[in-house]
């Protein structure tokens, strides 16, 4: 064994390379997103696009809100689910890029997030 190998291996740097497909991180996405925005992870669409050599996210999904009359009855519920739909979506933003970050070590530039409708959920706190 040459020294360079050996000094390769100390250092933690093994040869080969490690890729996680696009399906993969596709998943990654779609629950990152379904955690933030309250719906399950199949309900969320998720593509992929090149900004720079970073990945930029689109998202297309629903977002859970309350049921309408739980709301008159107590508007603060909306306050308490975070905020109104677009507060919401913004804060899932930050949080869904910094999750696929986390768990695939991919570099993202931006989450783009288009809802495309409404999932009533009853009971608690939506996330």
């Amino acid at each position: 064994m040459s020294s360079t190998a050996g000094n390769s291996i100390h250092r933690g740097q093994l040869a080969g390379h490690n890729r996680i497909s696009n399906q993969a991180l596709t998943s990654v996405a779609r629950a990152a997103a379904g955690e933030a925005l309250g719906v399950p992870p199949h309900a969320v669409r998720a593509e992929w696009s090149d900004d720079d050599g970073l990945l930029a996210l689109s998202l297309v999904t629903p977002i859970a809100v309350p049921p309408l009359g739980a709301v008159l009855r107590d508007p603060m519920r909306v306050t308490a689910l975070g905020g109104s739909i677009r507060e919401r979506v913004v804060a899932a933003k930050t949080r869904i890029l910094h999750r696929v970050t986390e768990l695939s070590g991919a570099k993202l530039s931006r989450v783009d997030i288009r809802i495309s409708g409404a999932t009533v959920r009853e009971g608690g706190r939506v996330r």
